[in-house]
């Protein structure tokens, strides 16, 4: 009997955002996670990014200068610098240009493709240029590094580690692709566009013709993820493949589906020291003292009875907001207090404020981004709704869970790979569901979990103490992105015998 051992591998993680350095979405809690998660999993990580001007000052401090040189792009050469920094045990990598990166914020700007374009091709520069980056596995992550898989299997074929080198490409949100005009692949990308050149399937040809920077990474990487098992599947229908869907299922062979983590320590009721009271699941009731500080911070009616309803993320259409507003009435006129907190598309936030008025100690909307109060949300609330048309993997939902406070949530992507619908006959599940984009079955599903809130306290009780027990760690996730590298690397350095 023998036990297989595989060779430790060198992974390369590209992105455009990571906590703590600069986070604008959920990209960046995952590129802040991840890399530490598969340090402990055992990889050599490290992780390379551009070096905004945002970046806090003490961090730019303790960066160290690694290395400066040119990288073409097209008919010119861009001065990249290489700076370091160790962070948590992970070291971490900034691309340095002020002309691309030195704003005041990551994205938004008019020429957002030439950037990322030539951090793509940085990151692949560096490969050739800093020794301590190679790696066996090259990670981009999003549309802002799609172009580096590209980049190096077309210019980079003489390298002495382009065939052991192999390529991820990780689809965090299919919705957001990097489209632009086609003059981009010769003036600044340095590709072709004649008829028998491999470069054309990059272009879409949907009337007008474009540079699509995420299609083209689903075509060149050796292997695609994507954040949840049940988006994997989306992806390949019409309805959520956002134009790609052929594709998917084109390379559906390599396409993996690995739901991601949360940070478990910062989200932690019973260490938390920005809650009222901390309290573990055997210590549930001490959540009471959460929800009456909650309720009496917002100027809601301090009343257990009354089930409290907390939102926290992005106030657009994508979170199912549309519901929210259709439903409100309907859900104050059976006494539920609701509380939401975030900032998003106006018309929405404008909807909020008027119900925040109408309904003003029963609802409150407070239109900010406030990590501090997210956390007494979390503890506070009894129910976390989680509306999304479309959710690639969602992470407020297992925040939630953590703090035993039920989630609420529709059937799609990583909501229905984390929650576990409340099954009435056998008492199993973690929190409540419903299928379609519709806000009276949202309704209808919320007040359901009410009716159990109100009337059935020792089986709300029990679903609190199934959620708290979830394990939504980074290790499992961390376990199955190895795995999948190690089949880009089936290499197998030796075999113990057992005797």
């Amino acid at each position: 009997m023998a036990d297989r051992v595989r060779r430790k591998l060198r992974v390369l993680f590209a992105t455009a955002e990571a906590v703590p350095f600069v986070k604008t979405g959920g990209l960046g809690d995952v590129s802040g996670s991840l890399p530490r998660a598969l340090r402990k999993a055992g990889c050599k990580v490290n992780v390379i990014l551009p070096k905004y001007g945002s970046i806090p000052q003490k961090f730019v401090d303790q960066m160290k200068h690694v290395a400066d040189f040119y990288v073409p792009l097209s008919w010119r050469n861009c001065y990249c610098g290489v700076e370091k920094l160790t962070y948590m045990g992970t070291d971490y990598y900034f691309i340095d240009n002020e002309g691309y990166f030195k704003r005041d914020a990551p994205y938004g700007y008019f020429d957002d493709g030439e950037r990322f374009a030539f951090f793509s091709k940085a990151v692949t520069e560096s490969l050739q240029q800093v020794p301590e980056l190679e790696c066996d596995v090259l990670h981009c992550n999003d549309w802002q590094t799609a172009l580096a898989p590209v980049f190096l299997r077309e210019f980079y074929k003489e390298a002495p580690w382009y065939d052991t080198t192999k390529t991820v490409f990780t689809i965090h949100n299919v919705k957001f692709q990097g489209q632009y005009s086609e003059d981009l692949l010769h003036d600044v990308l340095g590709l072709d566009l004649t008829p028998a050149a491999s470069q054309l399937r990059m272009v879409d040809s949907h009337g007008n013709r474009s540079i699509n920077y995420m299609k083209a990474a689903c075509l060149y990487s050796d292997t695609i993820s994507t954040v949840s098992p049940t988006y994997a599947k989306e992806l390949q229908t019409p309805f959520f493949g956002e134009g790609l869907d052929y594709i998917f299922r084109e390379r559906s062979w390599c396409l993996h589906g690995i739901l991601n983590g949360i940070d478990t320590e910062e989200f932690d009721p019973a260490t938390d020291e920005g809650i009222a009271a901390k309290f573990t699941a055997e210590t549930l009731d001490a959540k009471a003292e959460n929800k009456r500080a909650l309720q009496e911070e917002l100027g809601l009616n301090v009343d257990p009875t009354r089930p409290l309803v907390a939102m926290v993320g992005r106030l657009t259409s994508q979170k199912g907001m549309g519901l929210v507003t259709y439903a409100m009435d309907r859900l104050m006129s059976r006494g539920v207090q609701v509380a939401i907190l975030g900032t998003g598309d106006s018309d929405i936030e404008d909807s909020l404020r008027y119900f925040d008025w109408k309904y003003n100690n029963q609802m409150r909307a407070i239109i900010a981004f406030d990590n501090n109060l997210a956390h007494r949300m979390y503890a506070g609330a009894d129910i976390f709704l989680m509306p999304s048309e479309f959710e690639p993997c969602g992470l407020s939902q297992m925040i939630a869970m953590r703090y035993g406070t039920l989630p609420v949530v529709r059937e799609t992507g990583g909501l229905m790979d984390s929650v576990e619908a409340y099954n009435q006959y056998t008492g199993e599940g973690t929190g409540f569901r419903f299928a379609n984009i519709n806000g009276d079955e949202m309704a209808d599903v919320l007040l359901n979990a009410c009716e159990v809130f109100w009337t059935q306290p020792e089986v709300w009780r029990h679903l609190q103490e199934n959620a708290m027990a979830e394990d939504f760690s980074w290790h499992k996730a961390a376990n199955d992105y190895l795995d999948m590298y190690h089949e880009l690397h089936p290499e197998v350095i030796r075999y113990n015998v057992k005797r």
